[in-house]
């Protein structure tokens, strides 16, 4: 069994729940769209619920091999908005919070020198900076936003 330090173990707990929030959410967000005559935005949700679930799978793959029991422990509930617009916002925070996840655990695991968790996390990092980017472009072709200001990115 491979030696894990507990905060290691506590940061991929908390990433698998806001991972799998994520899907919760852009599943609700998915057929709430087909429900407003939303099509192609429908399809954008079901492609995020896909690849939030594919880095939930990545995680308890990687708790799997660290020899820990994958578990998330809390999901945020589901936030709901009138329109397109108002859930792209809400989705907005949630990126967010995976961003900044994922940066501190990056960071810890720099400052105790445990670089294969620090690649996986980083990774992780990478790919949700990029997915928060693409939503804040997503949000300004909207005929009624008024694109958010610049994502707060965390750095390492």
């Amino acid at each position: 069994m491979v030696s894990i330090h507990p905060r290691v173990s506590g940061y991929l707990g908390r990433a698998l729940s806001l991972e799998l929030s994520a899907v919760q959410q852009y599943m609700t967000q998915a057929c709430l769209a087909d429900q407003w005559g939303e099509v192609e935005a429908a399809g954008r949700f079901r492609r995020e619920t896909v690849e939030e679930l594919q880095h939930a799978e990545r995680l308890v793959q990687r708790m799997l091999q660290l020899g820990l029991a994958p578990g998330a422990s809390q999901l945020k509930p589901i936030s709901h908005a009138p329109d397109l617009e108002g859930l792209l916002r809400l989705d907005a925070v949630l990126e967010v919070d995976l961003i900044e996840h994922y940066a501190e655990a990056v960071r810890f695991c720099e400052a105790i020198a445990d670089t294969d968790n620090r690649d996986f996390f980083a990774a992780l990092w990478q790919e949700e900076s990029h997915h928060g980017q693409e939503l804040q472009e997503w949000l300004a072709t909207l005929p009624s936003a008024v694109a958010l200001a610049e994502p707060h990115h965390a750095t390492f």
